[in-house]
């Protein structure tokens, strides 16, 4: 029988997007805030700006060029990030609402602010 793979066929609706700021609920970064870079939905994961640094070590790849150690982030679960307001400075989740032209929106729950 073949080993199930940890990636989903399907993309999963994502409740963030590239751009927005959110808030880290879990894990050994939680309660640091960052812009979302990246966004992979078919994992369910997100890149955020300054959490979950990992360091790369990169060899040297002519003769008398030094080798160097590149920090960049990892990707973390979405469901460990929270959207959050800068003006209130509060995380919250968020509900899907129509404007009076007939957008639909993000708006977040606490504060009702419209993120889109």
């Amino acid at each position: 029988m073949a080993k199930p793979s940890k990636k989903s066929i399907h993309p999963q609706k994502m409740h963030v997007k590239k751009g927005d700021t959110v808030q880290v609920i879990a894990g050994k970064d939680k309660g640091k805030v960052g812009e979302v870079l990246q966004v992979l939905p078919k994992m369910s994961r997100v890149i955020v700006e300054g959490v979950n640094m990992r360091t790369k070590h990169i060899k040297a790849q002519a003769e008398g060029e030094s080798g160097q150690i590149d920090t960049r982030e990892a990707s973390i679960h979405s469901s460990n990030v929270m959207l959050y307001s800068t003006k209130e400075k509060v995380a919250s989740r968020i509900c899907y609402t129509f404007t009076e032209d007939g957008r639909k929106v993000r708006k977040l729950k606490k504060t009702g602010e419209v993120i889109d």
